[in-house]
């Protein structure tokens, strides 16, 4: 009995000193691992970002091109001004969008 008791009492000991130098490990540990993850997460948002940023301003610049056809259509005459405003709006669009796909991919690095 009192063996045991000693065992006890040395294997108390023995995990009251290394206990917390161990749980402290293991808790780096996963701390490394939940940061890989959510890096990997964050990255992968950014170039979803991006990617419905492209997607957003195809249809900006198509719903453009569209107008813009129809009105020639209505008016051949006004060509030249439709025309015009036309390529400015899809530029306007297209600027945009490059910004927001930029920012997409440096909020994915960040």
């Amino acid at each position: 009995m009192k063996r045991m008791i000693k065992n006890v009492a040395i294997a108390t000991g023995v995990m009251a000193v290394f206990g917390p130098t161990m749980a402290m490990a293991q808790d780096e540990a996963a701390i490394k691992l939940a940061e890989a993850a959510n890096e990997g997460f964050g990255k992968g948002l950014g170039a979803v970002g991006a990617g419905l940023a492209v997607f957003g301003g195809g249809i900006g610049i198509g719903l453009v091109g569209k107008g813009a056809v129809e009105g020639i259509a209505r008016q051949p005459e006004a060509a030249g001004p439709i025309g015009t405003n036309m390529i400015l709006a899809a530029a306007l669009i297209e600027g945009a969008t490059l910004f927001a796909v930029v920012v997409g991919l440096l909020a994915g690095l960040l």
